[in-house]
């Protein structure tokens, strides 16, 4: 390998680094703010008796299982490939990812379950005003963490701090939904108000669990990339002026890290260390586009047909998805 892709894979390297250390303060951050928010609203409940409230305080113990969950998973996924696991550990994200959507799914089932029962018994709450103020310092609290989780999922795109994103972004309804019962019910003497906004916020959980866990079952089944990245992938190498063709393009995405395979096709009497450099030139444009990407790139002299095969479809010419036609339109 030429010294470009060799100084681009150690940039890759450190880029891998800064994005390791990102992730972690992250889930470090979501923990302390769901260990501030549960002491709060243990008092708040005790105090209000809202059924609400409580629905708040189960999700927010949850929080904190949830953010140990995510730490422990952006830990591992920071790995380096080792002799078990050649294709490193990225897809801890997305298991991490998962046990927070099986988390906040019993979250919801259990506010759901627990507002029906208040609500067939006729319960009040009392006390809403320190419900209130618990509630909005757990929204400013929350609006903190989100900005700096924003920021480490543009910086890194890790799908376990974007799917404790989406939970702490319901939390802010959550709570508003909270602040809203309490007023209802206690000053606005609207019956039932709590344990229907309680079960307004165990449907909001279960939205977001299942929409987060669309996002983790690609990763973990290897969905090829988006119709658009792969061809910018073709588009980057398209001008080589010793690439004859591309076929059988393969990708995938394994938490922090892509992977892409491909065949290209050269010119049958070039020597295998020509061919070796049009590779390396391949390889080098595409990390400039791509560098936290591992590329699999297989060589073969232009005419050559694998036995008991098709002459493969030419996917610079034919178009990025030729070889499934079915998947040409975005999902």
């Amino acid at each position: 390998m030429t010294s470009g892709p060799a100084t681009i894979a150690v940039h890759a390297e450190e880029a891998r680094a800064r994005r390791a250390l990102l992730t972690r303060s992250a889930a470090i951050a979501s923990m302390s703010v769901a260990a501030l928010l549960l002491a709060l609203k243990i008092y708040a409940t005790a105090r209000t008796g809202s059924t609400a409230m409580l629905g708040s305080l189960a999700d927010t113990a949850l929080d904190i299982v949830a953010s140990l969950v995510t730490l422990i998973g952006v830990w591992v996924a920071a790995h380096p490939p080792d002799a078990d696991h050649r294709f490193g550990h990225g897809k801890a994200e997305a298991l991490a990812a998962l046990v927070q959507v099986v988390l906040i799914s019993i979250s919801a089932v259990g506010i759901a379950a627990r507002a029906i029962e208040v609500w067939l018994a006729g319960g009040r709450i009392e006390q809403a005003e320190e419900g209130v103020v618990v509630s909005l310092i757990a929204v400013a609290a929350t609006l903190l963490l989100l900005v700096w989780q924003r920021h480490v999922i543009r910086k890194t795109g890790s799908i376990a701090i974007q799917t404790d994103h989406v939970h702490y972004k319901s939390d802010i309804f959550l709570n508003f939904a909270v602040i809203a019962a309490l007023l209802l019910d206690q000053y606005a003497g609207v019956t039932g108000a709590d344990p229907i906004f309680a079960l307004g916020i165990a449907a909001w959980l279960g939205w977001n669990a299942w929409e987060a866990s669309q996002h983790a079952i690609d990763n973990l089944m290897d969905r090829e990339w988006p119709v658009e990245k792969r061809q910018q992938l073709l588009d980057t190498i398209r001008d080589n002026p010793d690439l004859q063709g591309v076929h059988d393009l393969r990708t995938r995405t394994a938490g922090n890290r892509d992977f892409a395979q491909f065949h290209i096709t050269v010119d049958p009497n070039m020597t295998v260390a020509e061919a070796h450099e049009v590779m390396d030139a391949i390889e080098a444009s595409l990390l400039t586009k791509f560098p936290e990407t591992e590329f699999l790139i297989h060589t073969d002299p232009e005419g050559h047909v694998e036995m008991d095969s098709d002459r493969p479809v030419d996917l610079l010419t034919e178009g990025v998805d030729a070889d499934f036609p079915e998947q040409t339109k975005p999902a």
